[in-house]
């Protein structure tokens, strides 16, 4: 057998051996409301390239943490941090694009890079990517159903999830959140 013929069989392997972890990236998970519980430590990175530990990060202060599972979830996520922005809510935002699974770990490099050509640099540092056993971490927390809806949580500066929403964007859930987090800011 040529070299030639051995790499594109190696190629092949690994492809084939690589879509066999596809189903297991893609299973739902139902949906459920954490409320109460508190975050798991998970690590990740920002787009600017800096170490994220969650809730490490977000530490003493509330905090609103919009998780992402799939590349259509970005019109509710830009929805959700639009609402934030406006009306001016004081805690700290990170967008938390989350990929569980085998084969997105392993091409991570490749997957931030296309969310930075699609980002200002000066939000980098909010975008903090999670993949691998943190974001299947994630994803247990949560549920995956509805994909295309983000996960919206308030988290307290212990950590705790003070408030969840996971079935998109709404004007009067924000306005919610926002009072919750206005109380929550005034007591730390």
């Amino acid at each position: 057998m040529s070299r030639r013929s051995t790499l594109v069989l190696a190629a092949l392997a690994l492809l084939l051996g690589g879509a066999a972890f596809l189903p297991a990236c893609s299973a739902p998970i139902s949906n459920r409301v954490p409320v109460g519980e508190k975050l798991p430590s998970v690590r990740g990175e920002s787009l600017a390239g800096e170490p994220v530990e969650l809730p490490e990060a977000v530490a003493g202060a509330p905090a609103v943490l919009i998780l992402g599972y799939v590349q259509k979830a970005q019109f509710d996520a830009d929805r959700w941090l639009f609402g934030f922005l406006q009306s001016e809510t004081p805690v700290q935002l990170y967008e938390v694009p989350t990929i569980k699974g085998f084969v997105p770990g392993l091409i991570a490099g490749r997957i931030d890079e296309g969310m930075r050509s699609g980002i200002p640099s000066e939000d980098w540092a909010s975008v903090a990517t999670v993949y691998g056993d943190d974001a299947a971490k994630l994803v247990e927390l949560t549920g995956n159903e509805n994909p295309r809806n983000v996960r919206v949580l308030l988290v307290d500066g212990d950590g705790v999830i003070r408030w969840f929403h996971d079935r998109g964007f709404s004007a009067g859930k924000l306005l919610e959140v926002d009072r919750l987090a206005r109380t929550l800011t005034a007591e730390d």
